[in-house]
């Protein structure tokens, strides 16, 4: 087993992938208030919102009027996800130093969930990222359905490993490899970072983890022994995809938070602060929220 590494870096997704499927629509206050929390809590990276079309994913329509009004902390790297050089013009104009863009390693699920084929997506992405790089941006990319699609079922490992390739190669500083529909299991997660290793600095990638059957989290413990170090994770466990079908949410920071402190790994994030976070916010979501931890403490305090 690889010795765990001392320190991690979690990338806070709640703000945006968390938020953008929910039905109940969440007020400009609430999302403001979330994220100044996470910034309280010793976030580092927080995405924020994203600059796509309100027609397709009404929740982020405001993301511009949050981008206003948060309190930036130094130190802190404020992300929003661009789906193409419109939606990069939007954030520039409020100031976004991050971006990120979201390609597929499915067919199926990329034309569902952009209206384009992989290397469709890949040549408009190359503009967005060189555009983004020419202003100084740090740019993410995501590669969705890399442990399994919706539609087609399997992906193959060789595909995962050629695309995040291609995605680096076009000028991405980072690839968050992602389980989608959360169907991911430890011996998938080891055997494609020891792929990706073997070809790839493995600092440039993260991985993405929801928990659909209940494995995110022994996911992240297979990341770990494979030399990953760093993991999205959303508050309060909120998230799900509307086009990946029976996706739950993304893998609760207050749940890995509890995993790696007991692990003795630091991330500078304060569990309880996250938590208070995602409590702060639940009235604004309409139903519990599905981190066990915090049904754990709910429980414990009845």
């Amino acid at each position: 087993m690889n010795a765990f590494p001392d320190r991690v870096t979690l990338v806070e997704v709640g703000p945006r992938d968390g938020l953008q499927n929910e039905a109940a629509r969440i007020d400009v206050d609430a999302k403001v208030a979330l994220v100044d929390a996470l910034t309280a809590a010793g976030h580092t990276r927080i995405e924020v919102g994203a600059f796509v079309s309100p027609k397709w994913v009404p929740q982020m329509a405001d993301t511009d009027a949050v981008f206003a009004r948060i309190r930036r902390a130094p130190g802190v790297r404020y992300s929003a996800l661009v789906p193409n050089l419109a939606g990069l013009d939007r954030a520039a104009v409020s100031d976004v130093s991050d971006i990120a863009v979201f390609a597929a390693a499915s067919e199926t699920f990329s034309r569902k969930n952009i209206n384009k084929s992989i290397d469709e997506s890949l040549n408009e992405y190359a503009a967005v990222v060189r555009a983004a790089r020419d202003a100084d941006m740090h740019v993410r990319a995501y590669l969705s359905t890399a442990f399994g699609c919706p539609f087609e079922g399997a992906v193959d490992q060789s595909r995962v490993v050629d695309l995040t390739r291609r995605l680096l190669d076009m000028g991405a500083d980072e690839v968050a490899v992602s389980d989608t529909i959360g169907i991911a299991h430890p011996g998938q997660v080891r055997d494609l970072t020891t792929a990706l290793a073997a070809v790839l600095p493995i600092e440039h990638i993260a991985l993405h983890f929801h928990d659909t059957r209940g494995t995110a989290l022994v996911n992240v413990y297979a990341g770990l022994e494979g030399g990953v170090r760093v993991f999205d994770s959303a508050a309060g466990g909120l998230g799900g995809c509307p086009y990946a079908p029976g996706a739950a949410g993304n893998l609760a920071t207050e749940d890995l938070l509890f995993m790696l402190d007991g692990l003795g790994i630091t991330t500078g994030v304060d569990r309880l602060k996250v938590a208070a976070a995602s409590r702060a916010l639940a009235p604004s979501i309409g139903h519990p929220l599905p981190s066990r931890l915090l049904q754990a403490d709910e429980a414990t305090r009845r």
